[in-house]
């Protein structure tokens, strides 16, 4: 009982500890005057609306969200057919394209971020809007390429050689067979994608950051001007988005099988 007792508080200690800076942040974005303390001095909302109601917060707000979008988007486009092809195919130089797509997610993002700026910069792109949602998706593919492979993985072949014994090409055998059992880790893949690249800076900023600004950027450069309760807000926005797109898909789906836990699916 004592060890039980214990072990609840130890986990209740780290969960506090983790916590904490969220906390101190979400107390700051309820301050009623532009004031960074904690405890907050009144309570407003004002600077929740901001987000949506100040043009250039606004206009962060939609810039992130596009980019995240169809980063995420064009990540899992690369991934799926790379997973499909490793799942496929059992040649050992297969998985060099693994460690391709594994790789800009091993290397530090200043280094990435830098590749980028040199690559655009070199061929003439550098600072249109469309080059940071490609080098986003190249730089978070490796989150939906493990969750697909998992996805792959977990297949049973004996249904594949079936459908292919009653006569169904790949391509349908793809689209009736495979897709609906590799759904749930697509749709993982697009979420932990879109979340990363929403809150990604790094290689935003080496990419557009002269000439379009997301939410994070907007917070580093607003930073020069002085602090506002606003970039506190926008953090516990971040947050909330993060929680609502893990929870619907906590809600609408197996969680065990979104993340790729596949040790009762083999019972």
């Amino acid at each position: 009982m004592t060890d039980r007792l214990l072990r609840r508080l130890y986990f209740a200690l780290v969960a506090l500890f983790l916590a904490a800076p969220l906390i101190v942040v979400l107390g700051v974005s309820v301050n009623e005057k532009q004031d960074l303390s904690f405890p907050p001095k009144g309570f407003s909302l004002a600077w929740y609306a901001q987000i949506f109601t100040d043009p250039e917060w606004r206009s962060a707000l939609i810039a992130s969200l596009l980019l995240a979008v169809s980063a995420a988007a064009l990540a899992v486009a690369i991934a799926l057919p790379l997973a499909w092809f490793l799942w496929r195919r059992h040649a050992p130089w297969a998985h060099i394209f693994q460690l391709l797509g594994v790789a800009p997610f091993i290397l530090p993002p200043v280094i990435t971020a830098l590749g980028f700026l040199t690559f655009w910069a070199t061929t003439g792109f550098y600072g249109q809007p469309w080059t940071a949602a490609i080098s986003h998706a190249i730089f978070f593919v490796t989150l939906p390429l493990v969750t697909l492979s998992l996805g792959f993985a977990s297949i049973d072949r004996s249904l594949v050689e079936a459908a292919a014994t009653m006569g169904a090409d790949d391509r349908t055998i793809a689209k009736t067979v495979v897709l609906p059992l590799i759904l749930p880790y697509l749709v993982s893949g697009y979420a932990f994608a879109f979340v990363l690249s929403l809150n990604e800076y790094i290689v935003a900023y080496m990419t557009i950051g002269f000439t379009m600004e997301t939410l994070p950027i907007k917070i580093f450069n607003a930073l020069r001007y002085g602090y506002t309760p606003t970039m506190a807000s926008v953090t516990v926005f971040f947050v909330a988005i993060a929680a609502l797109v893990f929870g619907l898909i906590a809600r609408f789906g197996d969680i065990r099988r979104l993340l790729g836990a596949m040790g009762s699916e083999g019972k």
